[in-house]
């Protein structure tokens, strides 16, 4: 595994960032359909995040996943416990560089450059002039891993995936605030208050 340092942390934790984008970002959740969710009431941290540097202490981004996290499981009616828990939560970070290449018409030009009144409606002949734009851009993955502690196996994973724009760094906090409950929206359960005396 990719040993994670600070400045890592940071291009990642753009897969918040992803309000910056055109098209937003994308989440992915799934669920194992055979975990009966009623059974969890209490939740916890895995040792080593996922989101740390192995042995260090916790990065910002993980303070700031957590908080997150823990307002969205409170809300939930889940317990943070330190001691044994029902659930453990990880966090994962990664990052891919992409290559993006497009075709366009280089044909006439005025003024100041080619006049693009086809717009990517229709395209032109065999032999028209065409040039190629590439752009490189990074991809950020980040998911939410939730762990049945008893079982130690994978109940429920929240993921979103977007381009890193540099603007996310600015507000850090910010974003991951928002981002978070996006990724739970889909969370399959809400523990129920405990019976009135």
């Amino acid at each position: 595994m990719r040993q994670l340092n600070s400045s890592y942390l940071c291009l990642i934790a753009m897969g918040f960032g992803l309000g910056g984008c055109a098209s937003g970002p994308t989440i992915y959740t799934n669920q194992n359909p055979t975990v009966d969710f009623t059974n969890f009431r209490t939740y916890g941290y895995v040792e080593q995040m996922g989101t740390d540097v192995l042995g260090g202490p916790a990065s910002l981004l993980t303070q700031f996943m957590q908080a997150a996290v823990d307002r969205e499981m409170a809300g939930r009616g889940y317990e943070l416990s330190s001691g044994e828990t029902d659930l453990q939560i990880n966090f994962y970070v990664e990052t891919q560089e992409k290559i993006q290449s497009r075709q366009v018409p280089s044909g006439p030009t005025y003024g100041g450059g080619y006049y693009g009144y086809r717009g990517g409606y229709y395209g032109t002949w065999g032999g028209y002039s065409q040039t190629t734009e590439i752009t490189q851009y990074t991809e950020g993955t980040v998911s939410i891993d939730v762990i049945d502690n008893v079982r130690d196996e994978l109940v429920w994973e929240g993921v979103v995936v977007g381009r890193i724009r540099e603007s996310t760094m600015a507000n850090l906090e910010e974003r991951v605030n928002e981002v978070i409950p996006e990724i739970m929206a889909d969370y399959p359960y809400r523990v129920p208050p405990p019976p009135a005396e």
